[in-house]
């Protein structure tokens, strides 16, 4: 049997350590040692670093001089900032959306419509949390700039752990279905001023939940993890 590549298991220990931060097994504050993580994942600790440096360039991570590594407190001015960027860039798409002519229905539209409109179907908050990420990041990338699409992305990826908050009650999850729905039909009827108004309230939503969030509520999206 081939050996693995330190490299490949510092990839493994990476993917698996920003997982369980994005499904609130390790919390702002959490600390822990190098050892406690090879440990754990069965590896040594040369791949864990890699993987802790990794995470710290991407602002999930500190370490501590002389106490080991700690996720890093959410730092919600930035957090707002990222959903102002990413308002710019959503609205930016609709808007180049709706100005295809109308004879074009791009297909990842139409996929769309198909899965919150024609046969919605209501799975766990933490699925539609994947939808939810799915849909926006699809409108931006059928507007056809790769770039727009990249940094989008990033930004998807950097708002993770508090949007997923957002679909730990019901109500969010139902609002988020006849939500897309709406904005999905003012595009595909090319109504740009009600498609980004839509679009803007929405996400707008979305954003004042952040505003709420505490590090209770992060502690008891732990515990229903767990249940």
């Amino acid at each position: 049997m081939k050996a693995t590549k330190p490299e490949g298991i510092a990839e493994r220990i990476y993917r698996q350590l920003k997982q369980e931060i994005f499904d609130f097994q390790l919390l702002p504050g959490d600390r822990f040692s190098e050892n406690d993580v090879a440990v754990r994942m069965e590896a040594s600790r040369t791949p864990v670093r890699q993987a802790l440096y990794a995470l710290e360039q991407e602002g999930y991570v500190e370490v501590q001089p002389r106490s080991g590594w700690q996720i890093k407190a959410v730092d919600f001015d930035y957090l707002e900032s990222l959903y102002d960027l990413r308002i710019v860039l959503e609205l930016e798409a609709v808007k180049r959306l709706c100005a295809l002519p109308q004879e074009v229905r791009p297909l990842p539209l139409q996929m769309l419509k198909q899965f919150w409109i024609d046969s919605p179907q209501l799975p766990d908050g933490g699925e539609v949390a994947s939808h939810d990420e799915a849909f926006h990041m699809t409108l931006v990338e059928a507007a056809g700039n790769t770039e727009m699409a990249r940094v989008h992305r990033d930004i998807t990826e950097k708002i993770r752990i508090v949007r997923r908050l957002d679909f730990t009650q019901r109500p969010r999850v139902s609002a988020t279905y006849h939500e897309h729905g709406q904005i999905l039909l003012a595009i595909l009827d090319r109504n740009i001023q009600e498609a980004q108004t839509r679009l803007h309230d929405h996400i707008a939503a979305s954003q004042k939940e952040v505003r709420l969030i505490t590090l209770h509520m992060l502690h008891l999206a732990r515990n229903t993890q767990r249940l």
